[in-house]
């Protein structure tokens, strides 16, 4: 699950880290007041959506020459540009062409900028621990530091239990040539990073850039969070966070109903019962050449009302030309299957074509089932065939 900036530096300073100051606003008007109660004379209007490179952004179809992240010198030009902002779709690299709407801004305090680090941890799996990462080079993307110059990148392995050691902070501050006023400071904000991302289970949390002003105080100008949805119910206050408007509502509508689904870019949906199923599905989908729409695993368990649930997902994007179903049927039999299929089509009434592989328990009722439905769905005998035929039948 991700959040806004804004949700995230409120993490931080509850935390004990130090955030500019800034206020969330929904409307053009509620932005200009925002300037007003500010009084800096100079205002940072901000895009919260869950993308990054927002600055480098675009708003399509606007004719504005600035992204998502904006200065502004006045409480007129504050509403003018968060006009703007919530009104045209922003595009950037993580979004795609379509862009993304905008509905909340955050306007915040302006910075005297002196120099930037990156600051953010992740788990590494490779030694089964969180890693806290640093680096000199902070305000751009830490995959081009690290593509670029890896040895930038400084790696502090994180004990869970004891959390960062007051040691580990302060070398890794006089590593970054902060001076020793500035230590404390940078002791205080990884402390209260490191603390959100082991108490709220976070997979990433990072700020980006923590920045040193010119009075010499630090930071943390923009941060990042992550969370792991599997410990999402040990964090309520965590998960009211989530804002279901930033997130694809077949994904929400397929969570509700316990079933694990990823959109793609492709044309080809995709049900299948089991993660490992699914990624081999989609790997013979390409090798055949096509091109999956979705992941879409409805688990070893699921029952009729949840694989019916999972083909109204399906058919609900348009993009779907063909469908592919292929289920081992192990925990869940083959017969149960094709009796959602079946209470699918009578539903939804498909217009595209199925393509059905089953396999395991029960396997020949659940053919027998489909082959005097009278139905127009398409059987394969073995994985290579269903890839083949879907393929043809998405392509025809």
């Amino acid at each position: 699950m991700k959040i806004h900036e804004y949700q995230a530096k409120e993490l931080l300073r509850k935390a004990g880290a130090a955030v500019p100051r800034g206020i969330v606003v929904t409307d053009p008007d509620q932005a200009r007041q925002a300037f007003v109660d500010l009084g800096k004379g100079k205002a940072v209007i901000k895009t919260q959506i869950h993308a990054g490179g927002r600055g480098k952004g675009r708003f399509k179809g606007s004719g504005a020459d600035f992204g998502g992240v904006k200065v502004v010198s006045s409480a007129d030009e504050a509403r003018q540009v968060a006009e703007v902002m919530l009104k045209y779709p922003l595009v950037t690299k993580q979004t795609g062409e379509q862009g993304q709407r905008v509905t909340k801004l955050l306007v915040e305090e302006p910075s005297s900028i002196t120099r930037e680090i990156y600051v953010g941890m992740v788990i590494d799996r490779s030694v089964a621990l969180p890693v806290l990462m640093t680096s000199a080079e902070g305000g751009v993307e830490i995959e081009e530091v690290a593509a670029r110059n890896p040895s930038a990148i400084l790696r502090t392995n994180i004990d869970p239990d004891r959390g960062l050691l007051p040691f580990q902070a302060r070398r890794l501050g006089y590593d970054l040539g902060l001076e020793p006023s500035q230590v404390e400071q940078f002791e205080t904000i990884l402390t209260a990073l490191v603390r959100v991302f082991l108490d709220c289970d976070a997979s990433l949390a990072e700020i980006n850039p923590l920045v040193v002003t010119a009075e010499g105080s630090l930071l943390a100008l923009d941060a990042k969070m992550n969370f792991d949805d599997n410990a999402l119910f040990r964090h309520p206050d965590i998960e009211a966070l989530r804002d279901l408007a930033e997130e694809n509502p077949a994904e929400v509508r397929a969570a509700k109903a316990g079933l694990s689904y990823v959109s793609m870019n492709g044309n080809i949906g995709c049900l299948v019962n089991g993660a490992g199923l699914a990624m081999s599905t989609m790997d013979i989908i390409k090798l055949h050449g096509g091109e999956p729409a979705n992941f879409l695993d409805v688990g070893g368990g699921a029952n009729k009302e949840q694989v019916t649930e999972a083909l109204r997902i399906l058919l609900s994007d348009e993009r779907v030309k063909a469908v592919l179903v292929n289920i081992f049927g192990g925990i869940m039999k083959c017969d149960t299957i094709a009796g959602a299929i079946l209470a699918a089509f009578q539903e939804v009434q498909p217009k595209v074509p199925f393509v059905v592989r089953l396999e395991g328990t029960n396997v020949e009722l659940g053919r027998k089932m489909l082959a005097e439905s009278g139905l127009k769905i398409i059987t394969a005998t073995d994985l290579t065939d269903a890839a083949k035929k879907v393929v043809a039948a998405a392509a025809a």
